[in-house]
């Protein structure tokens, strides 16, 4: 089995740490608090990915088990832990956007530097 073989059985992996870096290089390295809220829900879709991936079985059925239904089954766990991980990242998104807001109205700016100098001046 080739590293080529290797890479396609484990793609989902390979695009969830992608997602993940681009997610991180994105918060690290934009100053504007929009693109890092961006950068953060990049990050959380890395993970609901790497889970989702981790409870799929190829074949796999629904775990509902009855006359006739024969495994493999597909784990439900993480589709159910990602399903609320969705509730809480939109719920973070939508306070840190209206936070941002707040931020906007009292500084004039979206940029981090710019409310951090803002900030320095007026102590």
């Amino acid at each position: 089995m080739g590293i080529i073989d290797i890479l396609y059985d484990n793609f989902h992996y390979l695009v969830a740490c992608v997602l993940f870096l681009i997610g991180f290089h994105t918060m690290l390295t934009h100053s504007n608090l929009i693109k890092k809220i961006m950068g953060m829900n990049i990050m959380d879709t890395a993970v609901f990915l790497l889970f989702i991936s981790s409870g799929f079985v190829r074949g796999g059925k629904a775990p509902i088990v009855g006359p006739g239904t024969e495994g493999p089954y597909v784990n439900p766990i993480p589709s159910a832990l990602i399903l609320t991980g969705i509730v809480i990242a939109v719920s973070i998104t939508a306070f840190a956007l209206s936070l941002i807001v707040t931020l906007y109205r009292q500084y004039g700016t979206l940029d981090a530097d710019k409310i951090a100098e803002i900030r320095t001046r007026e102590r």
